[in-house]
């Protein structure tokens, strides 16, 4: 179930931050890292050969890709199953009147919030009451509080709550079964006589 939180995670800092969790940006290769950036020049470093595995080791595990597009892709087909999410998504809503529109996503909105209360449980980053006043303290994560404005000065910062923000402290996922095509997130559906 790691995987599937540690995906599900990938996919919402990606979507809303541009950035992976350290937990999964420590998986990938040395290669695709992206070097934090660093106030002085970093002294020349010495190649190192890389270690050999022994015969025995456990095989390697699937790379983050893998594990954050089968998350995502988990989730979208929990949500259209329940909530129609991508027929909504895909369809032009330019020919409808406003009225066919709300009631349409209110439909999509309880199915899709039916998904997240059954498998995501959220809690607000920040806690407190939106517009309301805040103070970000000295050595924030700049991953859960994104500032909005001129700061000028060093933290801690006095402002205004905008929005909470969202935190995932507990995923559920149901268990997939294997040889299924993750890819194919609502089947097909055909009427026979």
């Amino acid at each position: 179930m790691s995987r599937v939180g540690l995906a599900f995670s990938c996919f919402f800092q990606v979507l809303f931050r541009r950035s992976l969790p350290p937990a999964a940006a420590a998986l990938l290769p040395e290669t695709a890292r992206v070097p934090a950036p660093t106030a002085e020049p970093q002294a020349a470093e010495v190649e190192r050969p890389a270690p050999v595995a022994p015969a025995s080791s456990p095989p390697p595990s699937p790379d983050v890709a893998e594990l954050r597009n089968e998350g995502v892709l988990l989730l979208l087909s929990l949500f259209q199953r329940e909530g129609r999410l991508l027929d909504f998504l895909r369809e032009s809503i330019d020919a409808h009147a406003d009225s066919d529109i709300g009631a349409a996503a209110r439909a999509v909105h309880a199915g899709c919030r039916k998904v997240l209360d059954e498998h995501v449980k959220l809690t607000p980053v920040m806690p407190g009451d939106e517009e309301g006043p805040v103070i970000v303290p000295r050595g924030f994560d700049p991953s859960e509080v994104q500032l909005v404005g001129t700061t000028g000065s060093t933290p801690p910062f006095r402002g205004t709550l905008l929005h909470h923000g969202w935190r995932a402290v507990e995923v559920r996922f149901p268990s997939l079964s294997p040889g299924i095509d993750r890819h194919v997130l609502a089947p097909a559906e055909v009427r026979v006589p």
